[in-house]
């Protein structure tokens, strides 16, 4: 299902708001693309992602990063949920942010382990995600260009349906 006119504007407009802001605190920003699941039932994902300025943990190896992202997961037509309260067909749209937590220790095997965790915002409900709050959880490898991750998108059984979205996403990343 395409997105409307006015839905497009309005997300072309904020991304050229943040622009100014991300150029000044954003250390990487990330384009992403991958396949989501609900159940067994494919879609295509994309997600922007910025990273920010990674900030120490006490007196720990790991750091956290405020990370905040953009994401579309397209709608599934699917007939046993057609006319259902919550069906499949509409793609959603979300806006997301959290914290990126990873290790300081650059020599070790595991630097490009990170984990994030978000709370996001949605434009409609469906089967996976049935409502406009969501809990977005990553697990990932961060290299100098390429990130990879294992994500899982759902509202943590607050309401039902909770099928929830998984996917498995690659993206290029660009330090500013």
């Amino acid at each position: 299902m395409r997105a409307t006119l006015p839905f497009r504007r309005l997300v072309l407009a904020a991304s050229l708001l943040a622009l100014p802001v991300l150029s000044q605190a954003a250390t990487r920003i990330e384009v992403q693309a991958g396949r989501s699941y609900m159940d067994s039932h494919g879609a295509n994902t994309g997600f922007v992602e910025a990273v920010f300025a990674p900030h120490a943990i006490g007196n720990t190896r790991l750091t956290w990063s405020p990370d905040v992202s953009a994401g579309w997961i397209d709608g599934r037509k699917l007939s046993q949920f057609r006319g259902m309260r919550y069906n499949t067909s509409p793609s959603v749209a979300l806006l997301a942010a959290g914290a990126r937590l990873r290790t300081t220790d650059e020599s070790a095997w595991y630097h490009p382990v990170f984990f994030s965790f978000q709370v996001a915002g949605t434009n409609h409900t469906t089967q996976a995600l049935s409502t406009h709050y969501q809990f977005v959880s990553t697990l990932g490898l961060q290299f100098d260009h390429v990130t990879v991750g294992v994500r899982h998108i759902s509202n943590g059984s607050t309401h039902k349906p909770n099928r929830g979205e998984t996917m498995a996403v690659v993206g290029l990343g660009f330090e500013i």
